[in-house]
């Protein structure tokens, strides 16, 4: 089918989400934390992952739907960015604008690049996230390539800070509980279908233990410090796996980093950079 530019640059229905402590805690527990880190997965004085901002603005992702006609087993989630403008509060009703920035033609496919950006019931800016689709079968419609080349490359050294954590078997079951509730994650057969011998892991939930890799090294865990993460979806983990982020410190607010799966050795999580305040 042709791709449709014209809902480039097009601002999409709004999406609200109310969400409580409780909501909090479980995302927490879904992208790894657990008693080592009570202020994420305690009530008292808690506080929220900065990743946690990717959850009220999941739906934007699918918000092409009424616009731009695409078969959604067709669709992957390439890219992900997150960049905070203020603390992310453990309770209230946030309210997510998705916009189309941008459609780029990489001839087998379509990458559509939308930012979502979320403000508070008073109006006030708390993050913007920036989902980077890329739809199977859709390119060739000669439109722009886009961006090109290597970004955010590791230095040519060993890297400043790893850290490994460990999946849980169970970790996509608890992550979907989050909202992303694609079959995929939990049912071997949608996994056959999928082209794997077993359900995966969420992206989102992978770019959530990168999130607090760098939070726990370069933050001191203090969310207020947590700026931004942009991250490119490299590979997948299946629960259970060990998920090892190599973070190179290259500028007094700048962490570049990459992940991979110990056991396996791929690399699932490229292309990353984190900002950070000092």
């Amino acid at each position: 089918m042709s791709i449709d530019l014209s809902i480039v640059g097009k601002r999409l229905e709004p999406i609200t989400h109310t969400y409580t402590e409780r909501d909090v805690m479980l995302y927490a527990l879904g992208i790894g934390a657990g008693t080592d880190e009570l202020p994420f997965t305690y009530e008292r004085d808690l506080k929220v992952l900065p990743t946690f901002g990717v959850i009220p603005a999941f739906p934007a992702m699918f918000s092409l739907g009424p616009v731009m006609q695409v078969n959604p087993m067709m669709v992957l989630h390439g890219e992900q960015r997150i960049e905070l403008y203020a603390p992310i509060p453990p309770r209230g009703t946030l309210t997510t604008i998705p916009t189309v920035r941008a459609i780029y033609d990489k001839t087998k496919g379509a990458l559509v690049i939308v930012d979502a950006e979320t403000v508070d019931d008073k109006g006030t800016r708390i993050f913007k996230n920036t989902f980077g689709t890329f739809a199977r079968g859709e390119g060739g419609f000669g439109g722009d390539r886009g961006p090109s080349g290597p970004r955010n490359v590791p230095p040519d050294r060993r890297p400043d800070a790893v850290v490994e954590m460990t999946t849980l078997p169970q970790q996509a079951l608890l992550y979907r509980l989050s909202g992303d509730m694609n079959p995929l994650h939990a049912d071997p057969d949608f996994a056959k279908m999928g082209g794997f011998d077993r359900p995966i892991l969420h992206g989102l939930c992978t770019f959530g233990h990168v999130g607090r890799a760098v939070l726990r090294t370069y933050c001191g865990n203090d969310p207020a410090r947590f700026k931004a993460l942009d991250v490119r979806f490299a590979g997948v983990v299946f629960p259970g796996e060990t998920i090892v982020t190599e973070m190179w410190k290259t500028g007094a607010s700048d962490v570049i980093l990459q992940a991979k799966t110990k056991e396996r050795g791929e690399v699932v999580i490229s292309a990353a950079a984190a900002t950070i305040a000092g």
